[in-house]
C-alpha cells in the first residue's frame, strides 16, 4: 500500500473519530454547559490523558516503534514477536504499580493540575473522585499503544486508527442514557462521563487484542513480576528504556506546558478550562487528520529506511510529508483564524452552551489556529529524529520552547486571558517546527526536492482567496443569533465549507499546482 493510501486510510478513520468526538463534545456542551462540574470532569479526564500522552503515545511509542521496526527489518518476525512479549510483560507490571499510586494520590494530582478548583469545593471533590475512578484508563490506553505499535509496524493501520471512535461512542451513550438516571437518583450527572471513559478504554483494548490475535501477534503477558525484572536486562528492552528517558523528558515538556496552562486557566473565569477544552477538540480535526495520520504512517517506514541505509528514500518521505502538510494545513489555519465564530456556533451553540461561550471558545480557537501549521508539521518532522533514534535533539528544542511559551503567557494572559494561553501554544509550536526543520537541513538528513518556492507561492495565493471569502462569510451572517434555526445554520455552514474547498483547490489548479502528481509521489 502506498504512503498516500495508508495515510488516507488513517485519515479517514481519524475523521470518523474526530466527528464522533465532536458529537461527544456537543452532547457535553448541551447537557452540562461550561460549568464548574464540566471543569471538574475536564481536569479529572486530563490527568489520565496527560499520562497517556506522556507514556503510552509519547515516550513509549517514540522509543518502541523504531526498535520494533529495526528488529523486524534485521532479525525477522519470530524474534520480533518475542520482543513484543517481553515488552508487554514489563509494561503490564509498570502500569499496575502506576495505577495503584495514581488512585492513592488523586487529591494531590487534582490540586497540581488545577488548584483553582478549590474555589468551588464541590467541584474539587467531584474531580478527585472521578480521577480515582478513571485513573486505570491509563493502563488500558498504554496497552492499546503497545498493540497499535505492533499493528502499524506490520502495516495494519485501520484498527489502531478506528478504535478511538469507541471511546467517543461510549461517552456519548453514557451521557445520553446514564446521566438522566443519575440525576433522577440525586447523583451528580457528570459522573456518567467518567463511566463512559472507562467503558471506552475497555472496548478499545479489546478490539486491538482481537486484531493481534487474528494476525497471530497477540502478546503473551507473564504475570510473574520476577520475569518482568529479568526482561529489563535484555539488550533490546534496555535500548527502549534508554531511548525512553530523553523521550519522556521531551514529551514531559509538552505536558508540563499543558499542566501550567490548565493551572492558570483554573484561576481565570469559571469555564476557562472548558473553553480551552472545546477549542482544543476542534483543533484535533486538522492536527489529527493531517499530522497524526502522516506521523503514524511515516514513523515505521522512516525507521525501516534508516535501518536499511536508504537515505534518499528517507529524505523523500520527509519531503512528501511536508508538502502535504503545507498544502492542507495552511488553508485549515486560514479557516480557524477567519471563520472561528461560525464554526463554534454551529458545532456547540445548543442547550446550556451560551452565546458568550461561543465568543470565548472562538478566541481560544483563533489562538490555537495561529500555530496549526507548526503543530501539524511537528508530527512529520519529529518522527524523522525518532526514526534515527535521535531523541535528545527534539527534547532540547522542546525545553527551550516550553520556556518561550511561559514567557509569552506572562505577557499575553493578563490581556487576552484564556485566549493568551492558546496563542502562546500556537506560537510555540511554530518555533518548535522551524527549529526541527533547520536541524534536519543542517545535518543533511533532509534535502528538499526542487520546486518548493513555486509550490509555496501557489498555496499562499489560493489561501489568500480563501481568507477573503471566509471573512465575508463570517460577517454576512449573524451565526450566533441563528440558534433557534439550527438546521438552516448547519446548511449554511455546509455550503460555506463546500464553497471554500472549491475556491481553494480551484485556485491551486488554476495556478498550475499538480495535486494528483504530489499525492502519487
Amino acid at each position: 500500500m502506498s504512503l498516500f493510501k495508508s495515510a488516507s486510510l488513517v485519515s479517514a478513520w481519524t475523521l470518523a473519530s474526530r466527528i464522533t468526538g465532536l458529537v461527544r463534545e456537543l452532547v457535553v456542551a448541551a447537557m452540562f454547559g461550561a460549568s464548574a462540574m464540566t471543569d471538574a470532569f475536564n481536569v479529572a479526564f486530563r490527568i489520565p490523558n496527560l499520562l497517556r500522552r506522556l507514556f503510552a503515545e509519547g515516550a513509549f511509542s517514540q522509543a518502541f516503534v523504531p526498535v520494533l521496526a529495526a528488529s523486524k527489518e534485521k532479525n525477522g518476525e519470530e524474534a520480533t514477536k518475542q520482543l513484543v512479549d517481553q515488552v508487554g510483560t514489563v509494561l503490564l507490571w509498570a502500569l499496575i504499580i502506576t495505577c495503584v499510586i495514581g488512585v492513592a494520590a488523586a487529591p494531590l494530582l487534582v490540586w497540581a493540575m488545577a488548584s483553582g478548583l478549590q474555589q468551588t469545593p464541590r467541584a474539587f471533590e467531584v474531580s478527585v473522585l472521578m480521577t480515582r475512578f478513571m485513573f486505570p484508563y491509563i493502563a488500558f490506553m498504554s496497552l492499546v499503544a503497545l498493540c497499535s505499535s505492533v499493528l502499524n509496524t506490520w502495516k495494519k493501520f485501520a484498527v489502531p486508527a478506528a478504535t478511538p471512535v469507541l471511546l467517543n461512542v461510549a461517552m456519548i451513550a453514557a451521557a445520553w442514557l446514564l446521566a438522566p438516571q443519575l440525576k433522577a437518583r440525586g447523583i451528580e450527572p457528570i459522573y456518567s462521563l467518567a463511566a463512559g471513559v472507562m467503558l471506552g478504554g475497555v472496548m478499545q483494548l479489546g478490539v486491538q487484542l482481537l486484531a493481534l490475535k487474528k494476525l497471530n501477534l497477540l502478546p503473551k503477558f507473564k504475570l510473574n513480576p520476577r520475569l518482568a525484572g529479568e526482561y529489563t536486562a535484555q539488550p533490546a528492552i534496555k535500548n527502549i528504556l534508554t531511548l525512553m528517558l530523553p523521550a519522556l523528558l521531551g514529551v514531559s515538556v509538552a505536558q508540563i506546558s499543558l499542566l501550567i496552562n490548565t493551572q492558570i486557566a483554573s484561576h481565570l473565569a469559571t469555564g476557562s478550562v472548558s473553553w480551552l477544552s472545546f477549542a482544543d477538540r476542534l483543533m484535533e480535526f486538522p492536527t489529527a487528520m493531517l499530522g497524526v495520520a502522516l506521523g503514524v504512517v511515516l514513523m515505521p517506514q522512516l525507521a525501516a529506511a534508516k535501518a536499511s541505509g536508504d537515505h534518499d528514500k528517507f529524505s523523500s518521505m520527509i519531503d512528501w510529508g511536508l508538502r502535504l502538510v503545507v498544502l492542507l494545513a495552511v488553508p485549515s489555519a486560514v479557516a480557524l483564524l477567519c471563520f472561528a465564530t461560525p464554526l463554534v456556533a454551529v458545532l456547540y451553540h445548543y442547550g446550556a452552551f451560551k452565546g458568550t461561550d461561543v465568543q470565548q471558545v472562538a478566541l481560544a480557537l483563533m489562538g490555537y489556529g495561529s500555530g496549526l501549521l507548526g503543530l501539524v508539521a511537528i508530527k512529520v518532522l519529529a518522527p524523522a529524529y525518532y526514526a534515527k533514534q535521535d531523541i535528545k535533539t527534539p527534547v532540547k528544542i522542546a525545553v527551550v520552547v516550553l520556556i518561550f511559551t511561559q514567557i509569552l503567557n506572562y505577557f499575553l494572559v493578563p490581556h487576552l486571558l484564556h485566549a493568551g494561553l492558546a496563542l502562546s501554544i500556537g506560537l510555540g509550536a511554530m518555533l518548535n517546527a522551524l527549529w526541527l526543520l533547520i536541524g534536519l537541513l543542517r545535518s543533511k538528513t533532509y534535502a528538499p526536492s526542487k520546486g518548493w518556492g513555486l509550490f509555496a507561492i501557489q498555496v499562499l495565493a489560493a489561501s489568500s482567496l480563501l481568507a477573503v471569502f471566509l471573512l465575508w462569510s463570517a460577517q454576512a451572517v449573524d451565526w450566533v443569533a441563528m440558534q433557534s434555526t439550527y438546521l438552516q445554520r448547519i446548511g449554511l455552514l455546509a455550503g460555506v465549507l463546500s464553497a471554500s474547498a472549491a475556491i481553494y483547490f480551484g485556485a491551486c489548479w488554476a495556478s498550475g499546482l499538480k495535486i494528483r502528481a504530489l499525492l502519487k509521489r
